[in-house]
């Protein structure tokens, strides 16, 4: 019996996340070996994500390379994958999902409402910039771009110099600080050295990014943040979650039997039938969020038009036997109340801008 060969994006984060697919995967008598394979959304460093559009920027190189036998399955963020999904494949396996929320990541663990006014916030994301400025329209929001170690580097930079210089200078003074700069430099953390030395062309006051990540990563217990609320602040479809992909058959029954996790299975099926449904790709704000409970699926959808301004609420509570059913009439019951007038909008203004 051969080796599982594991399609996975190259990044730190997403090794990470493919290892532990792997690991549930491993058997004594079939090992499973990860394969890095680049994506169009890891060439194109300048360009945002949403740019893309339906090219499923960090999907379709790995799933290509399932199609044509050089590996045996993938895995995905599923937040990144499209509505749109191959027929020659399933997603075998949804592994039980991390934290689904955003967090506001700040240098000195300020909430939403401490930031000061026009404030300037990084996000990648259309859907956080929308909920953002809906909350907050004061705010500056800015496009960062970068892995999530990347990301805190830029944010932490500006205080961590400003505190290294301070200290450099009150030693060379009447030393204010009881630590030697030396001292304090030992009990950073690697990303806080490695912030240091990083040049930035923008000082952010806060980013919002999402939990998962950065608890994959490794970073939580090194950041300051707040957790925003999932129901205001409603996450991606998917946020969270991990998909593993590979062709119907024998390999795609042993995978979900060994990862599928059947809640998780359930709520991300809500959350991306309504963005299928709506037809909202990457290029409009829609944050959908769907947990279960009991014998239903709650779920709350928002779309936002890119400013901010406005927006297309609701929250139903589905019956989990007719989940995919039902999530469908909610997304088309959202459209005639304007949501698929707010996504039209954000698709013509994204076309606008290529």
């Amino acid at each position: 019996m051969t080796d599982i060969r594991l399609a996975t994006r190259g990044s730190q984060l997403a090794l990470r996340q493919a290892a532990t697919v792997q690991e549930a995967l491993s058997t004594r008598r079939r090992p499973v070996e990860l394969v890095e394979v680049a994506t169009e959304g890891d060439r194109v460093r300048d360009e945002l994500v949403h740019r893309l559009g339906k090219t499923g920027a960090f999907v379709r190189a790995l799933d290509e390379r399932v199609l044509e036998g050089d590996c045996d399955a993938a895995v995905h963020s599923m937040k990144d994958m499209p509505t749109e999904f191959p027929d020659d494949l399933v997603v075998a396996g949804v592994p039980e999902r991390a934290a689904p929320g955003d967090l506001l990541v700040t240098p000195d663990g300020r909430s939403l409402d401490e930031l000061p006014d026009g404030a300037t916030v990084g996000t990648g994301s259309l859907r956080r910039r929308a909920q953002l400025l809906a909350e907050r329209p004061d705010l500056t929001v800015e496009p960062v771009r970068g892995n999530v170690d990347t990301r805190i580097e830029k944010l932490l930079a500006p205080s961590l110099q400003r505190e290294h210089a301070d200290r450099v200078d009150s030693e060379d003074g009447e030393g204010a600080y009881e630590q030697s700069v030396e001292a304090w430099f030992d009990a950073l953390a690697e990303i806080e050295r490695r912030a240091l030395e990083r040049e930035v062309d923008t000082e952010f006051d806060a980013m919002v990014m999402a939990e998962a990540g950065l608890d994959r990563a490794g970073l939580l217990h090194h950041l300051d943040y707040q957790r925003l609320d999932a129901e205001r602040f409603v996450p991606a479809p998917g946020q969270g979650a991990l998909a593993v992909t590979a062709r119907d058959g024998d390999l795609a029954d042993s995978i979900h039997d060994r990862v599928d996790h059947a809640r998780t299975r359930v709520e991300t099926t809500v959350e991306r039938t309504v963005l299928g449904a709506l037809n909202g790709g990457c290029v409009a704000p829609i944050g959908v969020y769907a947990t279960l409970r009991g014998a239903y699926v709650h779920t709350v959808v928002r779309v936002l038009d890119r400013d901010g301004t406005e927006e297309v609420r609701e929250v139903r509570d589905i019956p989990v036997e007719r989940h995919a059913e039902m999530a469908r009439e909610f997304a088309a019951d959202l459209a005639e109340r304007g949501a698929d007038e707010l996504i039209a909008e954000a698709k013509r203004e994204a076309g606008a801008e290529e």
